[in-house]
């Protein structure tokens, strides 16, 4: 066997030392100095091997994919520090108060709008949590409801393009940001249309639980309602094409149009007079707070890799993988537990370090599709993002919900929306067109 227990006994190490709350970067770097220092003295490992490492970082720091982070972290911050996405919902609410469900139809709605045009899912989720969650509890929607729709729609950032759990799966499974990004434009609006028709259908058969706002409230009408429409509603999604259209067309690469929408952002802020000095400077730290962990974790991932790898570590974890009885299938139920497993504990950024690349050699020997195959582990991360007991969506709602929603009633609401998001990830898995489509109709259309 070699070495390869050495290997087995670094991941362990890793594992224990992360969920000791040790931060994931120094989680990988210390793991890494003391297995090699081991390997070192067992002769496992050679330090020279350690040399190899400054031309991976200038190859991280030159990759122009990963130049799209910034621009869509700063996309988001600024429409949700200028205020821009709390008109969005309020706007959005008004037009469909009067129906029944109205309320949980406008998150799910803004929820695809702000995923379409953020990537962000704390900022979306806390966002619509402060705002909606009260108002629906008001006017007389079941809090288990109330909360459930708010943690699930918000949580769509996770999948909808600009996405950032897609920029960094692009980087780790070694695909195309953009076909990743068309690839996963229909699966997400799957998800969206799912609680539509999942609220739509409480709405025939249980309508106590998703009442119209009463008839006595005063609702903008006529002109008014037009303007603030056309301040609210159409800027954002003049700005989702802007960025997704000129990726689907072929008029930009994802970086740049994730340029194109920090601009656009900071142009729809100062249209509305909010682009202040403060706001860009608070912009500006959430970017660059978000940006450096995302390189510092690929920095000290590489050295984890490195020292695994020589020891023999992903060359087990690929045999292994693909020597399961069953085979293709085999290996994507397992992949699938073990990142629904992870997803429940580590946020999405720790996962793509830590179990993409023991992954994607195994997929690779598969013949796997790797963009489709980074669609579903996108999927089966937002539905952990979700999941009770300690899903992150859980604790950004929790954080701002009022008084009388409680810890049980926020975690007991996400699990309907969690057996839809099952259902969407089977459908997926069973036709993998759903993801393809987009991407063939792109390359037909030769852009």
């Amino acid at each position: 066997m070699g070495f390869e227990w050495l290997a087995i006994l670094m991941f362990i190490g890793f594992f224990f030392i992360l969920m000791s709350g040790f931060p994931v970067a120094f989680s990988f770097a210390g793991t890494a100095i003391i297995f090699g220092l081991i390997g070192t003295a067992v002769g496992a490992f050679n330090p020279s091997r350690l040399l190899l490492l400054p031309n991976s970082w200038f190859g991280t720091m030159s990759n122009f994919t990963l130049l799209a982070i910034p621009f869509f972290v700063f996309l988001g911050a600024v429409l949700e520090k200028s205020g821009l996405a709390e008109e969005l919902l309020e706007t959005i609410g008004i037009i469909l108060s009067r129906v029944r469900g109205g309320l949980a139809l406008a998150v799910v709605l803004v929820g695809t709008v702000l995923a379409a045009t953020t990537g962000v899912v704390a900022a979306t989720v806390i966002v619509m949590g402060m705002l909606s969650l009260p108002v629906m509890l008001r006017y007389g929607y079941d809090k288990q409801l109330a909360a459930g729709v708010i943690v699930a729609s918000g949580t769509l950032a996770q999948l909808i393009p600009p996405s950032l759990v897609l920029v960094i799966l692009s980087d780790q499974i070694g695909v195309s940001v953009g076909d990743l990004f068309l690839g996963a434009l229909i699966p997400g609006l799957m998800l969206s249309g799912s609680y539509i028709l999942y609220i739509l259908g409480l709405a025939f058969f249980q309508p106590e639980k998703v009442p119209p706002i009463p008839a006595d409230v005063v609702i903008p009408k006529g002109s008014q309602l037009i303007k603030q429409v056309f301040k609210a509603v159409v800027p954002p999604i003049i700005l989702i094409f802007a960025v997704l259209g000129s990726i689907f067309f072929g008029v930009a690469t994802p970086t740049e149009a994730g340029a194109v929408g920090a601009v656009g952002a900071s142009v729809l802020a100062a249209f509305n007079k909010r682009l202040t000095p403060q706001l860009i400077r608070d912009a500006a730290h959430s970017t660059a707070v978000i940006t450096s962990l995302v390189v510092m974790i690929l920095f000290c991932s590489s050295m984890f890799s490195l020292v695994f790898d020589a020891l023999g570590g992903k060359t087990l974890i690929t045999n292994l993988l693909t020597g399961l009885p069953g085979g293709y299938w085999a290996f994507l139920i397992v992949s699938n537990l073990a990142i629904f497993a992870l997803g429940v504990f580590l946020e999405f950024i720790e996962i793509c370090f830590i179990a993409m690349p023991l992954f994607v050699p195994a997929a690779q020997a598969l013949n796997i599709d790797m963009v489709w195959f980074g669609v579903v582990m996108a999927i089966n991360l937002q539905t952990a993002f979700i999941s009770p007991p300690v899903g992150f969506s859980l604790f950004y709602l929790q954080s701002v919900a009022p008084k009388e929603v409680s810890t049980f009633d926020i975690h007991k609401s996400a699990i309907p929306f969690m057996i839809l998001q099952f259902i969407v990830l089977l459908i997926v898995i069973i036709f993998p067109q759903t993801v393809r489509w987009l991407i063939d109709i792109s390359a037909t259309t030769g852009t």
